[in-house]
């Protein structure tokens, strides 16, 4: 069935006139659309259906993203020069107050407003490109470490509880549901001599050792936003900002940011991390939190890189050995060759960890 899109903009109030509607990114959860308007002086947005099936509360999801937002917008009126349609994004409301909408198919609707003249890159090329995303995400981190009221809602509860996930991969090793058990002892064993180790940081904040913060938790250098000169502009795919360790985005950046190969490489010699990407990030992120990061929490940076890579060469080989449930799959060994390719990564890293501790020491003094 075909969607009225201007049928849907009708809902938000909008400045100008509809004039057209058209697909853009290539987001993999939400579908988005750039709302283009009639007259000139009238901005442009962006509409987006959320995928309601992996974030099942839209109403507190919304509300996570507007408080997030506002709380951005209050530091940066405090910073001459600031351009405030620009540097946060900019939640549109619906005509009847709630942020979103639900069509008669549904689908659940939000918008914001089109930042214009932005781009941002899939891939970390090099040094300073890598400082200038750990500058981002650092800023994102500092200027929210001091949001006050209840703690934002968990829009994906246990999205970084490794070990749960730990758990759940030692029961689906028991059960072995589809008989691919025989074929990945190896790297069951592998995963599983160092399951202790990475249970630590969960424990750590039960213990009170380490605080939650409010975290972005997909911190892919295509999230930061920059202006046509590469200055940062702003962080977005604000949907998995939700309490969490800090340790979590430092990892799931370096992780997809600073290895030589791909997630899914089947060449397992280009795999490895780029000491000198996870360098630049690290600069870049302890420029702007140094000062707002615990000591305790400034200790779990490198090891959030190993534990992000750790958790998802798990969350693969689980769903390998479930018959690939989850993941979406272009070949029947394809979670297979991610978890290989992850736990390559891993390794490169472990050899590469004092060097990796020397580094978040030196930036934090």
């Amino acid at each position: 069935m075909k969607t009225n899109i201007e049928a849907i903009v009708k809902h938000f109030n909008i400045e100008g006139t509809y004039s057209e509607a058209k697909i853009f990114g290539d987001g993999l959860i939400n579908t988005t659309y750039k709302v283009v308007t009639k007259e000139d002086e009238a901005p442009n947005y962006l509409l987006q259906i959320v995928n309601h099936h992996i974030f099942k509360n839209v109403a507190e999801l919304t509300r996570n993203i507007q408080r997030v937002t506002d709380h951005l917008r209050s530091k940066l009126e405090k910073i001459e020069g600031s351009d405030l349609k620009r540097e946060v994004l900019t939640p549109i409301d619906t005509v009847d107050g709630k942020g979103y909408i639900k069509d008669e198919a549904g689908n659940y609707w939000r918008m914001f407003l089109f930042i214009e003249n932005a781009r941002s890159y899939n891939q970390l090329s090099n040094a300073n490109q890598a400082y200038v995303g750990g500058k981002a995400f650092g800023q994102f981190q500092s200027r929210l470490s001091d949001l006050g009221g209840e703690p934002l809602y968990p829009v994906l509860p246990d999205f970084h509880n490794t070990e749960m996930r730990i758990l759940n991969f030692i029961e689906r090793v028991k059960q072995d549901p589809v008989g691919r058990l025989k074929e990945v002892q190896e790297e069951v064993d592998f995963l599983m001599a160092r399951s202790e180790e990475y249970k630590k940081i969960v424990q750590m904040g039960r213990e009170g050792i380490l605080p939650e913060r409010i975290v972005h938790q997909d911190t892919k250098f295509n999230n930061v936003l920059l202006d046509e000169n590469d200055n940062i502009l702003c962080v977005i795919d604000l949907d998995t900002v939700m309490p969490g360790y800090v340790c979590y985005d430092i990892g799931d950046a370096i992780r997809n940011g600073a290895n030589t190969g791909l997630e899914d490489d089947r060449d397992l010699d280009k795999v490895s991390m780029n000491i000198d990407l996870f360098e630049g990030f690290i600069k870049g992120f302890m420029e702007e939190t140094k000062d707002v990061l615990t000591p305790a929490e400034i200790d779990t940076l490198a090891f959030g890189a190993k534990l992000l890579t750790y958790e998802q060469a798990v969350r693969f080989l689980d769903d390998y050995i479930d018959g690939d449930n989850y993941y979406k799959v272009n070949a029947p060994d394809h979670n297979l060759v991610r978890t290989r390719a992850q736990i390559k990564l891993l390794k490169s890293m472990e050899e590469q960890y004092d060097k990796m501790e020397a580094i978040v020491k030196k930036y934090s003094a």
